[in-house]
């Protein structure tokens, strides 16, 4: 039996994914359109009833996704690859479409697809998870106050797609 990560490979090099991704490369340039996106695969994802559950991790990936997405989609967190950010909006389609290998309206196993997807994108940005959480934790706070505060000496809302 594959695991988790390894049917989130299959998934990922699936024709259905390769639609996902080619919307996510369309709506990149929508700012308010990403972050609908973001905030309705967030609110699926939060959607958590017990803390022993042992996809935790899993979610708290897909939470991070969302708010790198977010970020960059605001302007806010540039360290990374827009082509990354493209697989991770992709992902995020994913999740939210009722369309996908597996049905969501499927107890249990409609959401394995969306996970596995999740643990594959997990392990192939492990590194740009890492680095945003980092930011997240010390500088990126930091800048984002400051910015809440007017800092001129920080850049306005960078434009989509000249990261």
């Amino acid at each position: 039996m594959a695991t988790l990560s390894q049917r989130g490979v299959q998934i990922s090099k699936d024709a259905i994914f390769s639609l996902f991704l080619g919307r996510a490369t369309k709506i990149m340039g929508k700012p308010l359109k990403v972050l609908a996106i973001v905030n309705e695969a967030a609110d699926k994802l939060a959607d958590r009833n017990s803390k022993d559950n042992k996809f935790k991790q899993l979610f708290d990936t897909a939470l991070t996704l969302a708010r790198m997405v977010r970020d960059y989609v605001k302007g806010d967190y540039r360290g990374i690859h827009t082509s990354t950010i493209v697989s991770g909006v992709a992902v995020l389609l994913y999740v939210i479409s009722p369309i996908d290998l597996v049905p969501d309206f499927i107890p249990v196993l409609g959401f394995l697809d969306d996970l596995a997807l999740i643990s594959w994108f997990m392990d192939k940005f492990k590194t740009e998870l890492t680095h945003y959480r980092e930011w997240e934790a010390g500088a990126g706070a930091t800048h984002v106050a400051a910015a809440a505060q007017g800092d001129a000496s920080l850049p306005a809302v960078a434009e989509l797609g000249h990261s």
